[in-house]
């Protein structure tokens, strides 16, 4: 009986934590989406543009689960996140054939920003990983640059108070 009640209770954890990590991958798409990002803060509506903007909410949020220790909640958030990019990658037309090579592409660019970010040992540093990453450098951006690395920090000191690994995240204003 005990052996059947543990099967069923670790069932339920891993419904649960699949929950939660949808239910982080739409919270990070919607605020990814956000038109304050493209509109006022500079960054290309584009593929890449759009990538990145998850890419930078998938690393705040994936940082908060890993002080929280929710490791199945953290890699069901990336298997979430990737199911969308494939699908993304499906609407622009990318057939069977070059999708591994595509999604392997993606892969390569999302760990690298989660390390870049991961590793910036300040705000200034942050400033210049946002300008590389997303502004591709162009030094006309780092106004808008700093704004976003402001938010960043906002967004990081938010999500701190919060139980991610319960699938909430309130990422807060946007600056304007």
């Amino acid at each position: 009986m005990t052996e059947k009640l543990n099967m069923l209770n670790a069932l339920r954890r891993s419904v649960a934590h699949r929950r939660a990590a949808e239910s982080l991958a739409l919270a990070i798409a919607t605020r990814a989406r956000a038109p304050e990002f493209f509109r006022d803060l500079g960054v290309p509506d584009t593929f890449n543009g759009r990538f990145d903007m998850v890419a930078l909410h998938g690393w705040l949020v994936l940082e908060r689960l890993e002080a929280e220790q929710a490791r199945s909640v953290s890699q069901g958030l990336i298997n979430a996140l990737f199911e969308s990019f494939e699908d993304a990658l499906r609407d622009q037309g990318a057939g069977d054939m070059g999708m591994g090579r595509r999604v392997k592409k993606i892969a390569n660019a999302f760990y690298g920003r989660l390390g870049t970010y991961r590793d910036v040992p300040d705000r200034q540093a942050l400033e210049q990983a946002l300008l590389r990453n997303i502004y591709g450098e162009d030094r006309a951006c780092e106004a808008v640059a700093a704004r976003l690395a402001d938010y960043v920090l906002a967004v990081r000191a938010r999500l701190e108070n919060q139980p991610c690994a319960a699938g909430t995240a309130d990422f807060g204003p946007i600056a304007p």
